[in-house]
């Protein structure tokens, strides 16, 4: 593993009352992974991240990163085990007074790398962050997705085996949303760089996370692959967040307007996954028997790990000739599941 997290806490002790931020949470991830954290506002993800790296101190467990325990190191080893964790944050954290090159150049600069050495680094992560041309410009004269470009850069230029993104897309509106997550997956790609995405939004999750934990007042309450929790969320916390996004499949009611005939049909809830979401299934059902098929709702998304999707469809026919159906389509991979509470 790249990353172990084993029964890491963290209690801030006060004098009306204690905290716990981060509750026992153990975690792992593999090198390359693309792993999300979500939660509410003050599920604890914010400062989970923040004790990977050591901004804050935990109050008990260990985390290692590369067979290092970074919970046992002095002052001195941390601060250079650091420069191979990068973080990238929500408001950019970037130096105003510098130019876009001077931003990217300071952890260089900090680091004693020579001039030369850095000008070559810098130029060539303008170049991969889509900024080329922008070089002296401020961080004032940059949009909101030029400087968390900015950021991404800045947070590279040590060559991190790992960068840490606390909610980095949520100062954006959508479109640029979207552009700086494609930027994570080509980085993720092309550096084969670990990447730790906190975040309150499903959206990010859906798109670029190969895993995902959910975290709710400090425990992780649910993990596993982005696919397997988007189709069958377990916890309360990861069912709301998959209600959001697709809110008309978790209102049956509103399946009732769409319904032609109540007496000789049923509705049944088809979940496709992968390949299955591409096939010709209601065709091959409509050769095969003598039913009428009417759609009522759906819906396909795309994650990083494969495509799922579900389809509401009321069969109407003969109830052997249903049931023979159900089968049908149960034997050909597609999860069947019956609504009964709205014909």
């Amino acid at each position: 593993m790249m990353i172990s997290i084993k029964q890491l806490s963290k209690l801030y002790r006060m004098k009306s009352q204690n905290v716990q931020a981060v509750d026992d949470v153990t975690l792992d991830i593999k090198r390359g992974d693309i792993f999300g954290v979500i939660g509410y506002s003050g599920a604890g993800k914010s400062t989970f991240i923040r004790l990977i790296n050591r901004l804050e101190e935990p109050t008990q467990g260990q985390v290692m990163i590369n067979d290092t325990n970074i919970t046992e190191l002095s002052v001195n080893k941390l601060r250079k085990e650091r420069q191979k964790i990068g973080m990238i944050f929500q408001h950019f954290n970037l130096l105003w007074s510098r130019t876009v090159y001077e931003n990217i150049a300071f952890p260089l600069e900090i680091a004693g790398v020579t001039k030369q050495k850095r000008r070559d680094k810098v130029l060539e992560l303008i170049e991969l962050v889509g900024l080329s041309g922008r070089e002296q410009s401020y961080p004032s004269q940059l949009s909101g997705g030029q400087k968390q470009r900015v950021g991404i850069a800045r947070a590279l230029a040590n060559d991190p085996d790992v960068l840490l993104c606390d909610e980095a897309t949520s100062a954006l509106d959508p479109e640029t949303t979207d552009d700086i997550l494609n930027l994570l997956v080509s980085i993720n790609q092309k550096l084969n760089l670990t990447i730790i995405m906190i975040t309150h939004e499903m959206h990010v999750i859906q798109k670029i996370c190969h895993r995902v934990a959910v975290m709710d007042q400090g425990k992780v309450v649910e993990q596993g692959d982005v696919l397997d929790v988007f189709v069958k969320p377990q916890s309360k916390t990861a069912k709301r967040f998959v209600q959001q996004l697709n809110p008309l499949e978790h209102n049956q009611d509103s399946l009732k307007p769409f319904i032609t005939k109540e007496e000789n049909s049923e509705v049944v809830k088809l979940h496709f996954i992968g390949n299955d979401a591409k096939r010709a299934l209601i065709s091959n059902v409509l050769k095969t028997f003598d039913i009428e098929i009417n759609i009522l709702q759906g819906s396909i998304s795309p994650t990083q790990e494969g495509t799922y999707g579900t389809l509401y469809v009321e069969l109407d026919g003969n109830r052997s000739v249903i049931d023979e159906t159900i089968k049908f389509i149960q034997s050909s991979g597609v999860e069947v599941e019956v609504i009964d509470d709205v014909t």
